[in-house]
């Protein structure tokens, strides 16, 4: 129905998914990545073990991040396909989706991690997307949870109805909205230390004095009601926040300039002693 030629690669029923692990995150991809540049792809396709998430290669072999594949298709349904409507994010995802829904008279609305905040903020504000940074997302009239397959078929639809390639539809996105860059790490850590991040940075609240460190770092509010999240007065945002999934400590940063994220997140690394 799609009208695509679509070649399928990794197809073969294995439950231990080749000893790999079943994420579709840039570093799992180099084969799909490949095997796009060698046959000239518009673009590819991959989901991880359940099909809740994706992660899509472009056609000059780029790998998106699910914070990009968001905010293209929040683009498309809103000009593309003339929706109307805000959209919801969680708290560890770009804010380059603000940016969207503000061109266009729209609201985005910021929730707790965990797709089912996602899930409940759209029925109640009607959004047009909810999506977060690991790459699940849904949209208006489908069901209430993450659907990588459906996601990669809307964004074949998009590519055939513009008639752009997705690296041309993104440098579109960056000439019009900018650019925002992320960092993201994670910290291993015994019970014991668990612990004494617990106390020291949610029941202390102990953070570092960003403003010394880099006299654009200006913090406008913190909010901790899921983990901690940081927001400068310059727009950027950085988060701590322990995962609900694996026994780890993440840390986000989101700054217009890649060494200016990558600052922030390495001075919570070092103001916690994370890296030793």
């Amino acid at each position: 129905t799609a009208r695509c030629q679509v070649d399928v690669i990794n197809d073969r029923h294995d439950t231990l998914f080749g000893g790999r692990m079943p994420s579709p995150s840039q570093g799992t991809l180099e084969h799909l990545r490949q095997t796009v540049l060698e046959r000239k792809a518009d673009l590819g396709i991959a989901t991880d073990g359940d099909a809740d998430r994706l992660g899509i290669i472009d056609d000059a072999g780029h790998f998106l991040h699910p914070n990009q594949i968001l905010v293209l298709l929040y683009e498309y349904l809103l000009t593309g396909k003339g929706w109307t409507g805000p959209a919801v994010r969680n708290m560890s995802t770009t804010h380059l989706l603000d940016r969207v829904a503000a061109a266009h008279g729209e609201e985005c609305h910021e929730v707790p991690v965990g797709f089912k905040w996602i899930s409940a903020k759209m029925v109640e504000t009607d959004a047009v997307i909810g999506g977060e940074s690991s790459g699940g997302l849904t949209v208006r009239g489908h069901i209430a949870g993450k659907d990588g397959i459906y996601a990669g078929s809307l964004l074949v639809e998009m590519v055939a109805a513009s008639g752009k390639m997705l690296s041309e539809l993104w440098a579109d996105i960056e000439q019009r909205y900018g650019r925002l860059e992320m960092v993201e790490k994670s910290y291993g850590f015994t019970p014991e230390r668990r612990a004494e991040l617990q106390h020291r940075v949610f029941t202390e609240q102990d953070l570092p004095d960003f403003a010394e460190v880099h006299g654009s770092w200006e913090v406008d509010r913190v909010c901790w009601d899921d983990g901690c999240k940081i927001y400068f007065t310059n727009g950027g945002w950085a988060t701590i926040r322990f995962s609900g999934t694996e026994p780890v400590l993440r840390v986000f940063a989101e700054m217009e300039h890649l060494e200016d994220a990558e600052a922030v997140a390495a001075t919570i690394a070092d103001h916690l002693g994370l890296e030793g």
